[in-house]
């Protein structure tokens, strides 16, 4: 089943060429489909590569999604235009009043920051408690991953002497769960960050469960006991020049980063990076979309109560 999207969107084109199932909103206005909807907080600066990313692994779900962007402030980005802002986002006041199947919070470039010095820290956590009212399910991603374990749990994290950056083996920390069906017993996913939350204090926390963990990474997926929230610690949404991408951006930066681990061939960065983690990325998301969202999410979304759909059904 097809992401809807709106007309125009640039993602469109590469997504189509990829043959990953898109649909315009002209084109989708003429079905009588109930499709997700699934709210996007998008915090990366090149947002048009992450909306590209992100859509990428919602287009490979059975569901339809409706996919709407917000952004954190109106303030003109660095990498993304002005007008591309402008057309495809919305802000948070045009969104507060509605309810969503799904919201997703990427990444952002704050590593280093103490969340209180994060400019836009008070309108995060505005918008968590929000979504823990009107939303049936939160994907949070990477540094957002942090912020939500932080402000919801209040689980603290400890900046790294160096950015973990690379592509790092996982394995499964508990069985049984919707989210790990088909789930292979080890697989892949990337990370890059500068920060990092001691497994043995996710694990040992009342609210919380760890589903996945590596050992030279840590914990990777934890879902709160109520089902709502899933926080990825990483980014399997990441395309496989991505983490090049902020290698050669850091380099030229004068940064002198290390080398990605387990990401170039033979670990040399002139030699071409090697993709392993887009399958479990793609399965990660639609196990979350089927059973976090589409099985428990009301079908007329001003049922939604301040009652979580899990607490009720399971």
């Amino acid at each position: 089943m097809p992401v809807k999207i709106p007309d125009n969107l640039p993602a469109a084109g590469i997504l189509e060429s990829e043959n990953i199932f898109v649909m315009s909103e002209t084109r989708a206005a003429h079905q009588d489909i109930r499709p997700m909807k699934v709210l996007v907080l998008n915090l990366m600066p090149n947002k048009i590569e992450t909306e590209t990313q992100l859509l990428r692994l919602l287009g490979n779900t059975p569901l339809q999604v409706d996919v709407e962007l917000l952004r954190i402030h109106d303030r003109e980005s660095r990498h993304t235009p002005l007008d591309h802002m402008n057309t495809f986002y919305r802000d948070f006041e045009q969104v507060r009043h509605k309810n969503y199947d799904g919201l997703i919070i990427t990444g952002a470039p704050l590593g280093q920051l103490d969340f209180a010095e994060v400019e836009y820290w008070d309108h995060i956590r505005e918008i968590i408690d929000w979504s823990q009212q009107h939303v049936t399910s939160v994907l949070f991603l990477c540094w957002a991953a942090h912020a939500g374990l932080y402000h919801l749990y209040g689980v603290e994290r400890r900046i790294l002497a160096s950015k973990r950056s690379g592509v790092f083996n996982h394995r499964r920390s508990l069985q049984h769960f919707p989210l790990l069906r088909g789930f292979d017993d080890e697989f892949f996913a990337p990370h890059s960050r500068y920060a990092e939350i001691p497994l043995a204090e996710l694990q040992r926390h009342p609210a919380l469960n760890v589903l996945a963990e590596s050992d030279e990474a840590g914990a990777y997926l934890v879902l709160s006991k109520d089902n709502r929230n899933l926080f990825v610690i990483g980014h399997p949404e990441y395309q496989k020049s991505t983490l090049g991408d902020e290698y050669q951006r850091d380099t030229l930066a004068g940064l002198n980063p290390s080398v990605p681990l387990n990401y170039f061939r033979n670990d040399d960065p002139a030699q071409e990076p090697v993709a392993r983690w887009h399958s479990h990325g793609s399965l990660l998301v639609s196990n979350w979309l089927n059973y976090y969202v589409y099985q428990l999410t009301p079908y007329d979304l001003s049922d939604m109560s301040a009652k979580t759909p899990w607490e009720s059904k399971v």
